[in-house]
């Protein structure tokens, strides 16, 4: 329920979107100060050892003399090629997934003046590896643009929020079997913080780094993104990104580690 609540509102965000960008497009000709960019990412290895990996990103944002909203889904699956024991004793080598993860989010932002705005957010991310299962969070708060000139572009966000997270499941030897344990779904009111910085660095040239943060009294939750892109035409980039996500209390027996970083080089298409 409280999942199909969150996503419902990441629908709803979307769609205000959608239209806002569609009254735009017969209103004015920049399109109403919207933007996109997607990014894509594949590796796969053969011969000795076999892996492959694929991540995927789509991100939407607009900002005019009115609005200040963004849109995002990520992706992340992995495969890779494993030598196992069966229970007959013969050894085997098999295809087992070792990352797949995805998140949603949509952020709207009505401006009170050039610098200023009141923002309403929502985040889904569910990881079948992660610390935490599923995670969810809607936040409403204040932002301001503190820096904004033709190089350079600083952001902050912060306000309050609600979240909900079910932690990792255990997986318990129960009379010699092993046996997966579910874990109970826990809330928590909880401070968000959003700090997005961009650097144009050449002509063709641009870094981004974007740190997240919701700390409640449970958990802490804290994400950075940092990326450099190299355009190669006015529609294809080159982009080196580096993210660290880290949870500050995690269940010791799920084995599962607080922190996990994630490097990728992907094509990115801007629209």
């Amino acid at each position: 329920m409280k999942k199909t609540l969150i996503a419902g509102l990441l629908l709803a965000a979307f769609a205000s979107f959608a239209v806002q960008a569609q009254d735009a497009d017969t209103t004015t000709p920049n399109n109403g100060g919207w933007s996109g960019s997607g990014e894509f990412g594949f590796a796969s290895s053969t011969g000795n050892s076999r892996s492959e990996n694929i991540n995927a990103k789509l991100g939407l944002s607009q900002e005019n003399e009115q609005w200040k909203n963004t849109f995002f889904l990520d992706g992340l699956r992995s495969k890779s090629q494993q030598t196992v024991v069966d229970s007959s004793g013969n050894t085997i080598k098999k295809f087992n997934t070792t990352a797949n993860r995805y998140d949603g989010g949509a952020s709207v932002g009505l401006k009170l003046d050039p610098r200023s705005y009141i923002v309403g957010a929502a985040r889904y991310e569910h990881d079948d590896f992660g610390a935490n299962l599923w995670q969810g969070i809607v936040s409403l708060g204040y932002g301001y643009i503190a820096l904004k000139d033709e190089r350079n572009e600083l952001s902050f966000e912060i306000g309050p929020g609600y979240k909900r997270y079910r932690p990792a499941d255990l997986d318990l030897m129960v009379n010699g079997v092993e046996t997966r344990q579910r874990q109970p779904t826990q809330s928590e009111m909880v401070a968000r913080g959003l700090v997005n910085y961009k650097y144009k660095l050449s002509d063709n040239t641009a870094f981004e780094d974007t740190f997240l943060m919701e700390a409640g009294s449970k958990n802490t939750y804290l994400q950075n993104d940092a990326g450099v892109a190299v355009s190669m035409t006015r529609k294809l980039a080159l982009k080196v990104g580096f993210q660290v996500r880290h949870n500050s209390d995690v269940v010791a027996a799920t084995k599962t580690k607080k922190t996990d970083t994630l490097t990728t080089t992907n094509l990115v298409y801007s629209f």
